[in-house]
């Protein structure tokens, strides 16, 4: 049979104390004589005893748990981002509860209420955005809420953002600058907030330089897809000889592509950028510079937020900027500083 775990009371009559001081001797900054707090954790390591952290938050309407809700966890980007995540919210006492979804508006809505379930005392959002409805509804039950790289106006909640379309407008100039002369845009149909900054940059700074440039957009944000845009883009009449890719992971796949199946050599034939700096762009086979994404900058941030004490009723909104990582698979002769600040 099962054994009963040791309760507080168990302890107490072990070290022959009462119910109440061993509560105090487990409880930070509270008042109990030494030689009182030696025998209840003496007895305590006998037992086997350990505090219920989730009985007693409750008490206090806080369970200590952050549900963190994302799609495609397996990915480079979304790994990295929970680990560090995860690892903040262990070093401010929090238990995080990972919840996986696909990126359907229902899938989402769903992962928040098991959320609520539990009575997490937060959610951040890595993927996907709760229904404002939803959202305030968590809000009045006192449940913080952080959206990561997300868009909206969710009053109470913090969104963090990147300057996606300032990365869009300085790959350009990279570009231009490596003396790539027809360039494109290469991303998926995935129509993120973040991708979606990322191409409008790019736009907006190909247009008026009035260089050529293509666009092309299929399917999920993957290595795969970025296998597809590399045959699709590679092989037509005008091919291009500059790509920025939204994310590295297509940006490998695009590499792949151009190398072991067409023949091309990078950078000397073709130029690739990417943005979030996986660790697969340090990988000497792809050696990809590419924008890296402040991930330990975003999980310090949003957790010293739901440390901090609930603001008004306003949205607050922290902007971060990528950094660029320089490695081969730009021909050299650009100004690294090229670009809007």
């Amino acid at each position: 049979m099962p054994r009963t775990p040791a309760s507080a009371k168990d302890v107490a009559e072990l070290a022959g104390v009462s119910r109440a001081a061993v509560s105090r001797c487990f409880t930070p900054g509270a008042s109990i004589a030494p030689e009182t707090r030696a025998k209840i954790l003496k007895a305590a390591d006998q037992l086997g005893y350990r505090v219920n952290r989730l009985a007693s938050g409750l008490i206090r309407n806080e369970s200590g748990m952050v549900a963190l809700i994302s799609a495609e966890i397996g990915t480079p980007y979304r790994a990295q981002l929970l680990a560090e995540l995860t690892a903040a919210l262990q070093r401010a006492g929090k238990l995080a509860l990972v919840i996986n979804t696909d990126r359907s508006h229902a899938s989402v809505e769903e992962a928040l209420l098991q959320a609520i379930s539990y009575r997490t005392d937060a959610a951040i959002f890595l993927s996907g955005m709760p229904a404002r409805s939803l959202a305030e509804t968590c809000q009045r039950n006192g449940m913080r809420l952080v959206l990561i790289n997300r868009d909206g106006d969710h009053p109470g909640a913090l969104l963090v953002r990147l300057a996606d379309a300032d990365a869009g407008r300085q790959a350009v100039a990279m570009l231009r600058a490596a003396g790539c002369r027809r360039l494109a845009l290469a991303s998926s149909c995935a129509n993120t907030p973040s991708l979606l900054e990322r191409e409008r940059g790019f736009r907006e700074a190909a247009d008026e330089t009035g260089i050529d440039w293509v666009q092309h957009r299929v399917g999920a944000t993957s290595y795969e897809t970025g296998l597809e845009l590399g045959m699709s883009l590679l092989t037509a009449k005008d091919r291009p000889d500059g790509i920025f890719c939204t994310t590295d992971l297509m940006a490998c796949g695009l590499m792949d592509a151009a190398r072991w199946r067409l023949g091309l050599r990078i950078p000397d034939d073709l130029s690739v950028i990417g943005f979030d700096d996986i660790p697969q762009a340090g990988w000497e086979g792809y050696a990809l510079t590419s924008f890296r994404q402040p991930i330990a900058e975003i999980a310090a941030e949003s957790v010293t937020w739901l440390l901090s004490e609930p603001a008004q009723d306003s949205m607050e909104e922290l902007r971060l900027r990528p950094r660029l990582q320089l490695r081969s698979s730009v021909k050299r002769g650009f100004d690294p500083g090229a670009g809007p600040d």
